[in-house]
């Protein structure tokens, strides 16, 4: 794909290269609109202009990854492993938390018409306690590692996880841990 660009930009009038990298309309250059409809394919619905393009991007390559109890690689993952991948490969940061239980004890716990991007999603799905959590991407629809299904995206308004919905929570900068403190 680079060749394809460099070698358009060389043969084609210097005018083509440049809308290929200046703001449309949109604000975006024509590539970014590019990554960004091939992401919403991948994922199955259309991005907000502000979206994480770099979040869909890690999302797209994990979905469809097998559910592992414990497991936090592309082999198979579970819901808190996956959450922990995100985190650590989206945003640098390193989460001090094994499992959905401790991640909900150690963030700010937020109401549900506040969530946003990059939220975390809680849900009771054993008994009566915090066992599942996914991230919460925008218009009700959260990303998790499911036990029947591995990753995949869902809506916050499907029975099952309306049902079993417990809270969503943030992380705040003093509970997540940077990456570069560990150098």
């Amino acid at each position: 794909m680079k060749k394809l660009l460099l070698l358009l930009s060389l043969i084609a009038p210097s005018t083509f290269a440049q809308e290929l990298f200046t703001a449309s309309d949109t604000g975006e250059s024509f590539l970014i609109q590019y990554k960004k409809e091939y992401l919403a394919q991948e994922v199955g619905f259309q991005l907000n202009s502000d979206a994480n393009i770099m979040l869909y991007d890690t999302i797209s390559s994990w979905l469809g990854t097998p559910y592992q109890y414990a497991g936090n690689c592309e082999k198979g993952v579970d819901c808190s492993g996956f959450v922990t991948v995100l985190f650590n490969h989206v945003y640098g940061k390193k989460i001090g938390a094994r499992n959905s239980a401790e991640m909900y004890e150690k963030l700010t716990h937020i109401k549900r018409e506040d969530i946003k991007e990059g939220d975390l999603v809680f849900f009771k799905t054993s008994r009566r306690r915090i066992s599942h959590v996914g991230l919460y991407l925008g218009d009700n629809k959260f990303v998790h590692s499911s036990t029947s299904n591995g990753v995949i995206i869902s809506n916050l308004d499907e029975t099952y996880y309306k049902n079993r919905y417990a809270g969503a929570g943030r992380w705040e900068n003093e509970i997540v841990e940077s990456n570069e403190n560990e150098k």
